[in-house]
């Protein structure tokens, strides 16, 4: 612990049962929750509670809840795919469960995308709403090469496992700019490149290839989410480029006709990892401010 930090208590929780199960944690008390400072909820996907800590532990104005994505985590996994709306619903089975009222929520990449699906399912849910980096298509010039490129990843999940499909995943993930022409014309990447088997040892249970393309295929409600005003921020790295999820920000943030607010560092700013340094500090610090 730091003084940019805090140790509270922890306690988890669930709420549903068999595969309807979502584990969720809560830092700290939350009766010390106010109406100008609610609990924060914190949440990515399909990343779980744990790639939240950091961040968790530097808020220490309020109470603060982190959880695990439907898929993910702790919770019950599958292989079916997983929908945004799906998403949506649970992020609010959690928010009632915790019986405080409206909370203050930042969901960033695929949690961002949950959290946009909320806000216009549930407005009354949330205070403001931080979606941080959305890795959204719908509004981009280049959403059909995306959704195709996508679809070819979703294929060869489907037809050569993990290993196969995550090599694809992580060059598409990287690229700084719109999908080129022909991205899809060259060989496919050698999973061995990146530390990873080619066998396919029969397992479909990856969080992250259940939730697409359902995650970058979304089509948000523009109309309800520009009723919201400044009570949704759509946010992006000044690190990010333009990779995926900062373009689908601002694309996000043109057709709901509103500016994007940066936050420090990259698409994972808010966490450490070796060889990709973030800066937790300053994220928390941003954080706070848009909050307040």
């Amino acid at each position: 612990m730091t003084e940019n930090t805090v140790a509270r208590t922890v306690s988890t929780h669930v709420v549903g049962a068999g595969d309807d199960a979502i584990t969720y944690d809560i830092h700290g008390d939350l009766t010390e929750a106010t109406v100008d400072r609610p609990a924060l909820f914190l949440f990515a996907a399909p990343m779980d509670a744990s790639g939240l800590a950091i961040l968790a532990a530097r808020i220490t104005d309020r109470p603060v809840v982190t959880y695990d994505p439907r898929g993910a985590g702790r919770n019950p996994v599958g292989t079916a795919d997983i929908t945004v709306e799906q998403h949506a619903s649970d992020l609010h089975r959690v928010i009632a469960a915790l019986g405080v009222g409206r909370v203050d929520a930042f969901g960033t990449s695929g949690g961002a995308v949950n959290l946009l699906a909320l806000a216009a399912a549930h407005p009354d849910d949330v205070r403001i709403a931080v979606a941080h980096e959305p890795p959204l298509a719908e509004h981009l010039p280049d959403r059909d090469l995306v959704l195709a490129v996508v679809a070819d990843m979703k294929r060869t999940y489907a037809e050569q496992g993990d290993g196969a499909a995550m090599a694809k995943f992580i060059p598409f993930v990287m690229l700084d700019g719109p999908v080129p022409d022909g991205y899809l014309d060259g060989p496919a990447p050698d999973p061995a490149m990146f530390g990873m088997s080619a066998e396919d040892d029969g397992a479909r249970t990856n969080p992250l290839l259940r939730n697409m393309p359902a995650t970058l295929a979304y089509r948000i409600d523009v109309g309800v989410l520009r009723d919201l005003g400044d009570r949704l921020v759509i946010a992006a790295g000044v690190e990010s480029g333009d990779t995926l999820p900062a373009r689908g920000a601002r694309a996000v943030a043109a057709a709901l006709d509103v500016e994007v607010t940066e936050f420090p560092s990259h698409h994972a700013g808010f966490t450490d990892q070796p060889g990709y340094p973030g800066d937790p500090a300053g994220f928390a610090a941003r954080l706070r401010d848009v909050l307040d």
